[in-house]
C-alpha cells in the first residue's frame, strides 16, 4: 500500500509549511492526485489520518482533487489528456504515449489557524 508513504510525505510537507507560515493548527488540506497515480481514494483518506496523527494537521479535513493525466503522442506530436494507463491518443488513436503529468500526488494548499 503506497498510499501510506505518499501520505507520510504529504504530512511532512504540511508540517513544514505550517511551521513556515506560523499555523498552529491545520484545518483543511487539498491534495491533487493524478489520474495515473494508482491510489485508492478511501485508502488515501485512511492513511492520511494515520500520517497526520499527533501533528498540527490531526483531525483536519482532507479534500482530494483528481486531475487528468497529460501525455505526449509520439505519432502525431500533440499533447493529450488521458485518464488511464492504457489510453489512446484522442487525436490519432495511437497507443504510443509518454506520460508527462498526472502520475503523482501534490499538496495543493492548506488552511489553518
Amino acid at each position: 500500500m503506497h498510499e501510506l508513504s505518499l501520505c507520510m510525505s504529504a504530512a511532512d510537507i504540511i508540517r513544514e509549511q505550517a511551521e513556515q507560515h506560523g499555523i498552529a493548527r491545520v484545518t483543511d488540506v487539498w491534495l491533487e492526485v493524478g489520474a495515473l497515480a494508482d491510489v485508492e481514494e478511501s485508502a488515501l483518506h485512511f492513511c492520511f489520518d494515520i500520517a497526520c496523527r499527533d501533528t498540527v494537521a490531526q483531525g483536519c479535513t482532507l479534500h482530494i482533487d483528481v486531475i487528468p493525466a497529460q501525455a505526449w503522442c509520439w505519432d502525431c506530436s500533440r499533447e493529450a489528456e488521458i485518464m488511464q494507463h492504457a489510453g489512446c491518443c484522442p487525436h490519432c488513436g495511437s497507443e504510443r504515449l509518454r506520460i508527462t503529468e498526472g502520475d503523482d500526488l501534490r499538496v495543493k494548499s492548506l488552511e489553518g489557524e
